[in-house]
């Protein structure tokens, strides 16, 4: 190549990558989020925590922006977005992932994949956890696994149990899941949101 064909290759390049980086970046109005704990292994001496089990929550975080969530008589329906539950969450199904048995409402939960979907009520939610598989892409002709809570039928449901729902004293603007008060022996799954906080009781290991 020629010296000034060469520079005026660099020159041009050096233009468009100027203007991709002057390019405002799209970001997802829901990001994502992740909870994770880990139970029954040891901390060693030199290699820290040692041979836990992952147990882990998948889901989208949606944003207050200044909303009543769960003042209006239709926030129900809203939240749901068309779907007979809600999603827990935003834009994608809330996976639940387990590498231990773990025991919700008297049920055995087998070690594997499951998903979170919540009924809600305004006095009552009923946590759901549900044997369908959570799409990784948007197919509407696939019917045995769901992107949402779209498609939803008890069918399907493996837990569905009663939430202790509690109003905090502060608003939580960022939709997020936890695990409260773990120990090896079980801990508590919560969902915060605007001023509500809803949990379960869970158990580690299988029932007796």
């Amino acid at each position: 190549m020629r010296p000034k064909s060469l520079i005026l290759a660099i020159a041009i390049a050096a233009t468009i990558a100027t203007q991709v980086a002057a390019q405002p970046r799209t970001r997802p109005l829901s990001p994502k989020g992740a909870s994770a704990t880990q139970v029954g292994g040891y901390h060693g001496v030199r290699e820290g925590y040692e041979q836990g089990k992952w147990i882990e929550i998948h889901y989208g975080r949606p944003i207050k922006r200044g909303r009543d969530l769960f003042g209006p008589p239709d926030f129900v329906p809203a939240l749901n977005d068309g779907a007979p539950v809600w999603r827990a969450g935003a834009n994608y199904t809330t996976t639940f992932t387990t590498e231990i048995p773990l025991v919700i409402a008297g049920t055995e939960i087998a070690v594997g994949e499951y998903t979170i979907f919540i009924q809600l009520d305004r006095l009552e939610w009923i946590f759901i956890l549900s044997d369908y598989r959570a799409q990784k892409k948007y197919d509407y002709y696939n019917k045995e696994e769901l992107f949402g809570a779209y498609g939803y039928r008890p069918e399907r449901d493996v837990v569905r149990t009663k939430m202790k729902l509690e109003q905090l004293p502060y608003s939580q603007d960022q939709l997020a899941w936890q695990f409260l008060n773990m120990t090896d022996r079980g801990g508590r799954l919560a969902i915060f949101w605007d001023t509500k906080m809803a949990s379960i009781p869970f158990l580690v290991g299988k029932a007796p």
